[in-house]
């Protein structure tokens, strides 16, 4: 399975994810401590309308942090299927911008997979919601993120926590939360 395969399946799982949140669920709180549930949702559809344009070629116009959905199923369908299409028909050996300086395809590539898999568990998990990730889409995005997830990028105020340890003979699922800084699910 390729890493756009990889994607394109995570995608459509967490387009359901968001489309069984239940409108008195927007206010629960997440395993981020800085959004509640419509936060998260707004966040998740957000930034995958700026990978979208990245891998199209395109700026984003806006804010990804300010930005607010009126229709988020909608709104994550047609990004989702933008940036699997771009993807497919422009490669990942290429440079990528997002909102900074260009990136290796590969490399923004890993991270949609990881900021896709680690809010869909956050979702899932604040709204009750099963982990609809394979073990083939968490260890391969688990490698992933071993790969390109420097530790420059976590701690205080960074935008991943520290890794939590847990052993290797652990739940895919719970080496993958732990790396992301997030608790493992399961005993």
């Amino acid at each position: 399975m390729s890493d756009v395969d990889v994607l394109a399946s995570v995608l459509t799982k967490d387009q359901a994810l968001v489309s069984a949140v239940n409108p008195e669920q927007l206010g629960a709180p997440t395993p981020c401590p800085e959004y509640d549930v419509r936060a998260l949702v707004n966040h998740i559809v957000g930034w995958l309308q700026v990978f979208a344009a990245g891998v199209n070629g395109r700026t984003f116009d806006g804010d990804p942090a300010a930005f607010v959905s009126n229709d988020p199923v909608t709104d994550f369908q047609t990004a989702a299927a933008e940036t699997v299409t771009g993807w497919r028909s422009g490669g990942v050996d290429r440079a990528v911008r997002l909102t900074g300086p260009e990136l290796p395809g590969h490399m923004v590539l890993a991270m949609t997979l990881m900021e896709y898999v680690t809010h869909g568990c956050d979702l899932a998990a604040a709204t009750g919601q099963a982990v609809p990730f394979s073990d083939e889409e968490l260890a391969i995005t688990l490698d992933r993120a071993r790969a390109t997830l420097p530790d420059q990028y976590r701690g205080e105020g960074k935008p991943f926590g520290s890794v939590i340890d847990v052993p290797e003979d652990a739940p895919v699922l719970d080496r993958f939360l732990g790396f992301m800084g997030r608790c493992p699910r399961h005993g």
